[in-house]
């Protein structure tokens, strides 16, 4: 009886640190402005002093925290400026509606903060289409590439471009016309969300009549 108790005291700090945790590591990413989720539960284990490395918490668990932080602390800016990043994503999708673009990450699911870039997955046959229309257009890029993971064991690296429109960050990942399997999320290693231009437009229609109501 007195190990079981033991056990489930164990268990309940475990699990509240896991939390706490995760609350840490949700403030640092929005400090740093950035999604770099390994580097964010280190630094939240030393602001902490948890050197029991079995209780940090998982991705999915550190976005979680983010978005309930957010939630509470920025109720009265963060959903405003979601929107308006997803008004970006609806005129980058517009005008780039000859890729089919989908749009993925932390603007599809709720998470942006005023550092997320607007990412969407475009297709063409050869990559060098993507910038042939944006050098038409005299939009100013960049190029790199990403590395996306298709499963345990199949990872690529796929042409980046990025651009700025309204002062937001626009990265484009291009896939071959071909390549229809979404990746896995770096978040939850689940297969990747990603919602075409009507999808968008219905998230923020749906925001619009919240607004109204």
């Amino acid at each position: 009886m007195a190990k079981h108790h033991q056990k489930t005291v164990r268990g309940n700090h475990d699990s509240q640190m896991r939390q706490r945790l995760a609350q840490e590591a949700a403030q640092i990413l929005l400090q740093r402005g950035n999604r770099d989720f390994h580097a964010a539960k280190q630094k939240a284990a030393e602001h902490l002093s948890v050197p029991d490395t079995r209780n940090l918490p998982n991705n999915a668990e550190i976005e979680q925290a983010l978005i309930e932080y957010q939630r509470l602390f920025h109720a009265d800016s963060q959903p405003q400026y979601l929107n308006h990043l997803r008004e970006i994503a609806v005129e980058a999708m517009q005008f780039l509606q000859d890729f089919k673009p989908r749009l993925v990450g932390a603007v599809l699911n709720g998470s942006a903060d005023q550092n997320s870039p607007v990412i969407l997955h475009v297709f063409a046959n050869l990559p060098e289409e993507v910038k042939l229309f944006l050098l038409h257009n005299k939009i100013p890029h960049e190029e790199s590439h990403k590395t996306v993971r298709f499963n345990t064991s199949k990872t690529e690296e796929l042409p980046l471009y990025r651009f700025v429109a309204d002062d937001v960050r626009v990265e484009l990942v291009v896939f071959n016309e071909k390549q229809k399997q979404p990746p896995l999320s770096p978040v939850n290693g689940k297969v990747m969300k990603r919602a075409d231009l009507t999808e968008v437009e219905m998230l923020l229609s749906d925001i619009e009549i919240g607004a109204g109501q």
